[in-house]
This record gives structure tokens, C-alpha cells and sequence, in this order.
């Protein structure tokens, strides 16, 4: 079995950052998205994995490199546009070969692993098994309508009117029966082949499509809101490690992890939390659910339930909360006379001050 790992994606959504960075590469916990993925790819027992690029492809190259600190063999594929999640599989055909693959998209986070997916797709001699999660709101989601031994008898992509709650997560398992399907359908509204309309084909051509519930959390991090509800997930499980150098000044309260070459002096540490490696925190409050990257430098401010990125410095504010903030972003006080706000943004930034 194959993995195919969809990381080509634009990221709308997640712009400015977006512009200049993988959304696949953002990390939860100081750990990127993408590397979550990989990471159950290979605890399922899959080495040999194919990672759709677009125009970040550089980036994930770099940083993912050629899978063997994963345990991996990785093969990337370029995409040239978004053209769909079936247009991943149809330009992929030469590395799946006739090989049962795992779909996986880079940006989702799925506690609990695939682990079972993949045990019952080899058990069941399905054509195609979809992940499916109860959701509260369907309508943003790809819809799937269940039959009685929970076979797929339907799917709806974003329907007005759902047909049931349970919204398709981005994890797949298809036989190469998929090619076929992929070849023959065509291209929705939006312009795109559509993994939808892929596993609808197979359905109406008297394929074996069934459905696998997962019991873990999952997660699109396809905004802001998503990127901080997954780190705080991540960090309520973390163990207290320190390797960097705490002073006697600093109080910290609850489970940190302080990485190697980060300096702590003077400041409020209330966990969980992450600091990252060559970081230092002066005089600060990090409160709960907060990640600082590597390279950062923060000093006399108070962050909580946030994100920020390496080589980024924040000093001299107070009280940023529910925050993603970028690589090598300064944050620092606007003049105090006369009282107002000087900003440098970026496009589709959403910025909000208090009057």
C-alpha cells in the first residue's frame, strides 16, 4: 500500500501568511501540520508516499526533504494549478501504479491515527473507504448518506439542505479502481475534478464504497480559529521538559516544554505551553495554550491561547491573545502622543484594535 499526501493546496483561507508560506508547514505545537500526517502514515505501517506540490513545492521540499528522518521514501509530484483533489490522483498514476493507496490531505489534523482505517479497508476488500465524522454545521463540508450496513449510497458536496451530518474528512483509501473513476468524470462548476464526484462514479458503477467513523479529533486547519483549537489539543497533552535556562525569577505554573538554547528570565509561565529553541522570553506573561516558535524573541508583553511563528519578536504590548502571528514578524508599541495606530499589512489580513 501507497500513500498519496495532498500539500499543493493554496490556503485562501489562511492569507496573508499564505502568500509567502505551506499552510501544510504551520505548525501546532512547534510541529508542522504536514508532519502530523506523515507521522500516522508511517505508525500504519505505509513507507512509500507521494506529496502533491503546487507553487509552495520549494518550501515542503526543503523541509520535508526526502522522508527519511519519517521513516519514509517520498516522491514528489508537481501540480501545476489546483484542479481538484481528483486531479491529484489522475496526475499521480505512474507512482500509485495498481497499488492500494491512502488519500491523505496535508492540512487536516486527525488525533488517533489511521491505523484502524487502514485495518479495515484490507479487511473489508472495499473498492473505496471514506473517513467520516459527525460535524454540527454540514453545510461547509463534502456530506456523505449512509446505507443500512454503512455502505456510501451518496455524497454532496457543501449541499444547501444536508442529507445527514456526517461530513467527509480529508483521508481516503482507494483501490486503483479510483483511475478509472477519475478519468471519466469532468469538471465541476469551479472548474476543478472533484473527489466527490470521483467516489460518486464509483457508487453508480457498482463499486463497494464504505464508510469508517472516527472516534479521534479531527480538524481542518484551513483558518485561524482551527490552527489555535489544534494547538490546544496538542498542548493539553504535553509532558514538562525543559533544556533550555530558566532563571529563579520566572514562575511557571502547569506543563512546559522550553527547547534547547531558549532563555527564560523575569517572567510568568502559566502552561501549557511550548517555547521554542534559541528563544528568549524577558519580563513576560505566556499564558495557557501557547506556542512561541524558535528564533524568538519576546520581552516585556503578554501572549495567551496564540501562535507564533519563528524568528518573530513581541515587545512592549500587552495582553495578544487567540493570535497567529508570522515568521520574523515584529510586534512592538505605536508612538503613545499622539494616541494612535500605526500599521504595516499585508493583503487579506484581518487586524482588530480596541477603540
Amino acid at each position: 500500500m501507497k500513500a498519496l499526501v495532498l500539500a499543493g493546496g493554496r490556503g485562501t483561507r489562511l492569507r496573508p501568511l499564505t502568500n509567502t508560506s505551506a499552510k501544510q508547514l504551520f505548525p501546532v505545537a512547534n510541529k508542522p501540520v504536514l508532519f502530523y500526517g506523515l507521522e500516522a502514515i508511517r505508525d500504519a505501517g505505509i513507507t512509500e508516499v507521494g506529496i502533491i506540490v503546487g507553487d509552495t513545492g520549494a518550501e515542503v521540499r526543503r523541509v520535508v526533504g526526502d522522508g527519511a528522518e519519517f521513516g519514509l521514501r517520498i516522491t514528489y509530484i508537481q501540480q501545476e494549478a489546483p484542479l481538484g483533489l481528483a486531479h491529484c490522483v489522475l496526475i499521480a498514476r505512474d507512482f500509485l501504479g495498481d497499488d492500494d493507496f491512502v488519500m491523505y490531505l496535508g492540512d487536516n489534523f486527525l488525533i488517533g491515527g489511521i491505523q484502524e482505517l487502514v485495518a479495515a479497508f484490507e479487511q473489508g476488500h472495499y473498492d473505496a473507504q471514506i473517513l467520516l465524522t459527525p460535524v454540527d454545521d454540514p453545510r461547509s463540508y463534502g456530506v456523505a448518506q449512509l446505507g443500512r450496513s454503512g455502505e456510501i449510497v451518496g455524497l454532496e458536496e457543501k449541499p444547501e439542505v444536508p442529507e445527514s451530518d456526517l461530513a467527509i474528512v480529508g483521508v481516503y483509501m482507494f483501490t486503483p479502481a479510483v483511475h478509472d473513476a477519475v478519468r471519466a468524470i469532468s469538471p465541476s462548476a469551479r472548474g476543478e475534478l472533484e473527489i466527490t464526484d470521483a467516489v460518486q462514479w464509483l457508487i453508480d458503477s457498482g463499486h463497494h464504497v464504505h464508510s469508517h467513523l472516527i472516534t479521534g479529533y479531527w480538524k481542518d486547519t484551513g483558518r485561524v480559529e482551527d490552527m489555535l483549537e489544534c494547538n490546544r489539543i496538542v498542548l493539553e497533552s504535553i509532558e514538562t521538559q525543559v533544556h533550555g535556562t530558566v532563571d529563579d525569577r520566572t514562575q511557571i505554573t502547569g506543563r512546559v516544554v522550553i527547547e534547547a538554547g531558549a532563555v527564560v528570565e523575569a517572567s510568568v509561565l502559566r502552561g501549557p505551553i511550548v517555547v521554542g529553541a534559541d528563544t528568549k522570553i524577558v519580563g513576560s506573561y505566556l499564558g495557557p495554550f501557547t506556542s512561541i516558535g524558535g528564533g524568538c524573541t519576546v520581552e516585556d508583553a503578554e501572549i495567551e491561547y496564540s501562535i507564533v511563528m519563528n524568528a518573530s519578536t513581541v515587545r512592549g504590548v500587552s495582553r495578544i491573545e487567540a493570535s497567529l502571528i508570522g515568521k520574523g514578524v515584529e510586534v512592538t508599541p505605536a508612538p503613545s502622543t499622539p494616541r494612535t495606530h500605526q500599521l504595516v499589512i499585508g493583503d487579506h489580513s484581518t487586524v482588530r484594535l480596541r477603540s
